[in-house]
């Protein structure tokens, strides 16, 4: 069974509909991204499942709970971090722990060993009576991640934990998002980086104008766009010799799809691995003079813009969004309060 479940989740501010009814399901055990440019729904999703907003259509249900009709039970499992750190810097780690742990109703006697079991996964163990403020950006976020595990929760969201951060920092959380997983806990996270979805999800979901485009695994996503694409550049670029060059390389059973360009042909191969020698000594049997030849794998950058039609650089910038969202958040509570 599921350990979330999403069946047809809306929400509206006013006449504007952020997220267009979504389903769909996430495995116990599981690292989920949800990917997506800014303004695409991705947060507004998390905060409906988190309980931080409420649907204005559509259900869902985490451990079997309702998000809905028991949202107290729900956030007793589940863990969230924002993409704005939460922390106190007036306060120390071991101080800004605690009080996060309370606010769970962490008993004081548990509390002592998370907060030390916590501190140690994410790397601040030697620096946990030291004031926030003397901490980097960095090490911040990872005080942020492991407020969120102090409860023990079942599902963790990630909502961008690793925007702004330098790639070493980036990496080390990778690797705390790992252990996580391999310690039984389900992650969801939103990400712009196409790199630390494609090495850390089990799945992905594609997000945009509040619609979920398409849900698979990297590799699937990857590989439905029909292969590796081979560049074969000729040293004879006349017309005619292009031309016979895609008429002998478009038979090829394992190559999918030829395109031209001013020096070459362009291959889409489902065997790449095979094909490259194999194209070498037909383009040689043909009389096809190969002076350079390039493969690049399929990326999940490749597959977003199949899908979206733009990349997640052209869309407006997460902050401006994020205050958008807010404020849009507290319309919503002011207009049902």
């Amino acid at each position: 069974m599921p350990i979330l479940e999403v069946n047809n989740l809306q929400n509206k501010y006013g006449d504007f509909i952020a997220v267009k009814g979504v389903s769909f399901s996430i495995e116990k055990g599981e690292i989920f991204g949800l990917l997506g440019p800014n303004g695409a729904g991705k947060t507004t999703t998390i905060l409906m499942l988190a309980t931080l907003l409420k649907p204005s259509g559509g259900a869902a249900s985490i451990s079997g709970l309702d998000v809905i009709r028991e949202p107290g039970r729900v956030r007793s499992v589940v863990g969230y971090v924002s993409q704005e750190i939460a922390v106190d810097e007036f306060l120390t780690a071991r101080e800004n722990l605690w009080l996060h742990g309370k606010l769970y109703h962490v008993s004081s006697k548990d509390l002592l060993h998370r907060i030390d079991e916590a501190s140690h996964m994410v790397g601040l163990d030697d620096r946990l009576d030291d004031l926030v403020g003397t901490y980097s950006g960095g090490m911040r976020k990872r005080l942020d991640i492991a407020e969120g595990l102090l409860h023990r929760p079942q599902l963790i969201f990630l909502d961008e934990p690793t925007l702004g951060l330098d790639i070493q920092t980036r990496r080390r959380i990778w690797d705390y998002i790992r252990l996580l997983r391999d310690e039984g806990l389900t992650v969801f996270l939103t990400t712009h980086y196409m790199e630390e979805a494609d090495q850390l999800c089990d799945r992905v979901a594609i997000m945009d104008h509040g619609e979920l485009k398409v849900l698979d695994t990297p590799q699937n996503l990857k590989a439905k766009l029909g292969g590796d694409v081979i560049t074969l550049g000729l040293s004879d670029p006349s017309e005619t010799t292009i031309r016979r060059a895609q008429e002998v390389f478009s038979g090829l059973e394992w190559i999918s799809r030829t395109e031209l360009y001013p020096h070459g042909v362009i291959l889409i191969s489902s065997n790449s691995d095979a094909a490259l020698p194999r194209l070498m000594q037909i383009a040689d049997e043909n009389g096809l003079g190969i002076i350079s030849i390039t493969l690049k794998h399929p990326s999940l950058d490749d597959v977003f813009l199949a899908h979206t039609g733009h990349d997640l650089r052209q869309k407006e910038g997460g902050a401006d969004a994020f205050r958008r969202l807010k404020r849009g958040v507290r319309q919503a509570r002011r207009q049902s309060g």
